[in-house]
């Protein structure tokens, strides 16, 4: 696996430290660009669609608007990654 920067830690714990919707809205809203904020909401939105079933990778990209290259990646890392969008769909669905 590749190896994360120092930072990746910090900014960790700074996300895991904001107790609110509101707190981490605001905390993100000053540290990403509008574009990141929407790259990083496509992917979510796309891990969900994966994780739904039912539909091909050019109509979630289509769904989306997105790529297909981020609808692939997604799909790699749902299924090989380190397990974090399992996580955040889990939760966000009530599941754990």
């Amino acid at each position: 696996m590749e190896q994360l920067p120092d930072s990746f830690d910090e900014l960790c714990e700074a996300l895991a430290a904001l107790d609110t919707r509101a707190d981490t809205a605001a905390f993100l809203r000053d540290a990403c660009t509008l574009s990141e904020l929407e790259a990083i909401g496509h992917r979510l939105a796309v891990a969900r669609l994966l994780d739904a079933g039912g539909m091909t990778y050019v109509e979630i990209a289509r769904a989306v608007g997105t790529s297909t290259t981020t609808v692939t990646r997604v799909a790699h890392w749902l299924r090989h990654g380190t397990g974090g969008y399992r996580i955040a769909l889990d939760r966000l669905s009530g599941r754990a």
